[in-house]
């Protein structure tokens, strides 16, 4: 029990599973989250390890403080449904409130660093999104941690529809065309919430510091 994370982003439903897989692990001695609200957690999933703070997570010096003696930061903190709001305000959110936590991690001495991003992230894509979600992951590495973990999810398959009609017939859809998804196209399968949240702690917890990976559906 030698490690220690803080994590921006723990009330959606990626977070609240890595919340849940680092308090599962006796590796952390202490899990700390940062949002606008708590998380809300079954009694016996609750535990002395973990100190949620609520505050204004567009405000980095509301927070920063808080970072100084964690090994490692994980940020899954992004809009839910982009295309609900301008690109302005998404820009906002999912990239001006993320790099400015990246940033006040490293200089808090925060080591290891890991990001939810989204498959076909890239910093020249033709599309706002993926160019967005790439630009940002392209300025995270850059400020130099010892090593950042950046998971490139298709589609996050959660355990009860959260934004609509839209978002429900998505869930009941994707699994069924899992299979048709081979070779190159293993990337776009769909993954659980709960194994997605796993897979960032478990890697985590496997780092040796050497610069930045990128992890994608076989490797969930």
């Amino acid at each position: 029990m030698n490690r220690t994370a803080v994590v921006l982003g723990a009330s959606g439903a990626v977070g609240g599973e890595v919340v849940r897989a680092l308090l599962d692990s006796p590796i952390w001695s202490t899990v700390t989250t940062l949002g606008r609200r708590p998380l809300a957690l079954a009694p016996e999933e609750a535990s002395r390890r973990l100190v949620q703070h609520v505050l204004d997570v567009s405000d980095p010096s509301s927070y920063e403080s808080l970072l100084a003696g964690h090994s490692d930061a994980f940020c899954t903190l992004g809009v839910g449904e982009p295309s609900k709001m301008s690109k302005a305000e998404f820009r906002r959110i999912d990239f001006d409130f993320v790099l400015a936590f990246a940033e006040a991690c490293y200089r808090q001495d925060v080591r290891h660093f890991t990001l939810l991003s989204a498959i076909g992230a890239h910093a020249k894509s033709s599309i706002f999104y993926l160019r967005s979600k790439g630009e940002l992951e392209e300025s995270i590495r850059a400020l130099g941690f010892e090593s950042v973990h950046l998971f490139r999810p298709s589609m996050i398959l959660t355990p009860t529809n959260r934004y609509g009609v839209m978002q429900a017939i998505v869930l009941k859809v994707w699994p069924l065309l899992d299979f048709l998804l081979i070779g190159p196209l293993r990337k776009y399968r769909g993954v659980s919430v709960q194994d997605l949240g796993c897979s960032m702690v478990r890697h985590a917890e496997r780092d040796e510091g050497h610069g930045a990976r990128v992890f994608t559906w076989e490797d969930f």
